[in-house]
């Protein structure tokens, strides 16, 4: 751990810093010193107090709008990481009970957990912690750590990278794909070959700009080319094409279980054998002995269990 400099710190007051991170959340004077039940010119002070300790202006009016500076924008995040480790500090305890417990647990989920982890999740915290609401934000590869990091987020579900120092993670499971298709469309049989596969037209998921999407990509790797017509950044797009035209969608074997049925499609394994990296669960180590965290963790885990495997998967219609 870096060593504090507890003399100068002392000399800085850290309320300024919490002044700060309403300003960088509200951008308006008034509304961050609402957020701090504190007068406008309070609110003001403080903003001047740290302009001249940090020798920049930080915020500044553009039009109608403030605007944080250069600087401003480099110590958000150290700053809230900062401040989310102190709230969690503080609000420490060595006990958690489910059933009385009053809590907002914000997660960080891949399109993927949101549609088959969250609603088996909600189904059982109705009935065993009534007091418990969950915010759900959406997380990518390329957001997922400053958003931890940020505390944004209590734990990031459905990552298939290893995350930034300063994580722990484990493995939920590995990842597996199905090919859905509707058989009133498209005449194939369960379970289709390769050769029946390849010579079809595709709906894939993309976050990116390559309309290939994470399947393409990873069959290029192979010397593969699928002929992908549809690339989404959500699953049920995909699905809805396969329902609608004659496409195949290519989504992870928990989706084409529990959805592929509502939408009157066929389904079966992807008849190329692709490895994919596995999907994870990963939270900051200052939250790793937060027993409500320990408790959700364990809820998660269960709630993945409930669900049917990928290797349970088989050719249905």
């Amino acid at each position: 751990m870096d060593n504090i400099d507890h003399f100068n710190l002392r000399s800085f007051d850290l309320n300024l810093m919490i002044a700060f991170d309403a300003m960088m959340q509200e951008m308006s004077v008034t509304k961050a010193a609402e957020k701090l039940r504190i007068g406008q010119s309070a609110m003001s002070h403080n903003l001047n107090t740290l302009r001249m300790l940090l020798a920049d202006d930080l915020f500044v009016r553009v039009g109608q709008k403030m605007q944080p500076t250069a600087k401003a924008r480099a110590l958000a995040g150290p700053v809230r990481t900062a401040l989310s480790q102190a709230q969690n500090a503080l609000h420490a305890t060595d006990s958690f009970d489910p059933q009385t417990a009053q809590r907002v647990f914000r997660l960080g989920v891949t399109g993927e957990m949101d549609m088959i982890l969250l609603p088996v999740l909600m189904q059982h915290l109705q009935q065993q912690a009534p007091g418990i609401k969950i915010l759900s934000r959406t997380i990518t590869s390329e957001t997922v750590d400053g958003m931890i990091n940020g505390g944004e987020i209590d734990l990031a579900i459905g990552c298939k990278s290893q995350l930034d120092t300063g994580h722990f993670g484990e493995v939920l499971f590995n990842s597996e794909v199905a090919c859905c298709f509707n058989p009133d469309i498209l005449d194939l049989p369960l379970p289709m070959s390769r050769a029946q596969y390849l010579a079809s037209r595709h709906a894939v998921l993309s976050q990116t700009e390559n309309v290939a999407g994470c399947v393409g990509v990873a069959l290029q790797g192979m010397g593969i080319e699928l002929d992908v017509v549809l690339a989404a950044p959500d699953f049920m797009p995909l699905l809805a094409a396969a329902r609608n035209s004659a496409v195949i969608a290519t989504v992870p074997c928990r989706i084409a279980n529990q959805y592929a049925p509502l939408f009157g499609l066929s389904y079966c394994p992807m008849p190329i054998d692709v490895a994919f990296p596995p999907v994870r669960m990963n939270w900051a180590v200052w939250t790793d002995k937060d027993v409500g965290l320990i408790w959700l963790r364990d809820q998660i885990r269960a709630a993945i269990n409930a669900i049917a495997p990928d290797r349970a998967l088989q050719a249905a219609e």
